[in-house]
């Protein structure tokens, strides 16, 4: 009788904690909730403020994440330049950039400089950088959650500032790669073309072999002293003359990515 009174107390004490356990995690995961709410509507407000000013700086190239510049235009435009190419007998290589985890490993530090040189109050580049830095983060298993860890890069995912913010690292990693403007595609009279971008996915262009890997080594260099990565398996080029076919296996990939009516 008395064994089988301490296993009904033990079994009792035992559901106990875990039921204490439970209502904690519980609890966190409200508080978070009520985290994001808020963090949610400040990140609206300030993206309200300063992506006006912002944006007039972002280069031309750049489409995805902005107003009035859909990635599926930016396709249409990758597409003439091909057919143009091979109309004119014009060689062309195209290279696909794709980065490996960007929006997790992108250096937040660049972040903040690009802020602050855009213009953005100082008062607003303190909130956004105290929101992020310091930032912790806690998994949620069979209803109990994991200890916190540190996220000391990348940007937060979901949070409507996230974009606005890679967008800024991405125009800075292709205006500082291709500085000299030598190594694109003649454009204008006086101007060429170097990329096409569509959010965080870039094309490269250039009329030569050699100008497209010195291109992408200047652009793989620049990535990675913020903290990003080219995926080694995804990059695909492609070359056009008249007297080969049109390759478009580099524009059904791209519209894969960014038709707005995919599922």
């Amino acid at each position: 009788m008395e064994e089988n009174k301490c296993r009904r107390a033990g079994k009792k004490d035992t559901s106990s904690r875990f039921q204490r356990k439970k209502i904690r995690a519980n609890v966190k995961i409200a508080e978070a909730s009520y985290r994001c709410q808020y963090q949610r509507k400040s990140s609206t407000v300030f993206l309200n403020q300063t992506k006006d000013a912002v944006d007039s700086q972002l280069r031309d190239q750049q489409a995805g994440f902005r107003k009035d510049r859909s990635c599926t235009d930016q396709i249409a435009t990758l597409r003439i330049i091909v057919e143009q190419s091979v109309e004119w007998n014009s060689l062309l290589y195209t290279k696909l950039i794709d980065y490996e985890k960007a929006f997790n490993s992108v250096d937040r530090r660049t972040l903040w400089k690009r802020l602050r040189l855009c213009g953005v109050p100082e008062k607003i580049v303190n909130i956004v950088t105290n929101s992020c830095d310091g930032l912790q983060c806690e998994q949620v298993h069979g209803g109990q959650l994991t200890d916190a860890f540190q996220v000391r890069t990348g940007v937060r995912q979901g949070c409507l500032l996230s974009p606005f913010l890679f967008l800024l690292v991405i125009d800075w990693i292709v205006k500082t790669s291709t500085s000299e403007g030598k190594h694109g595609i003649q454009w204008t009279a006086q101007n060429q073309l170097d990329d096409l971008d569509f959010a965080d996915d870039l094309a490269l262009l250039s009329h030569t072999h050699e100008q497209m890997q010195m291109k992408t080594a200047s652009v793989s260099t620049v990535s990675a002293s913020v903290g990003l990565n080219i995926h080694k398996g995804k990059p695909r080029s492609s070359s056009t003359t008249q007297r080969t076919p049109i390759q478009s296996h580099l524009i059904a990939k791209l519209w894969k990515m960014w038709n707005p009516l995919r599922t």
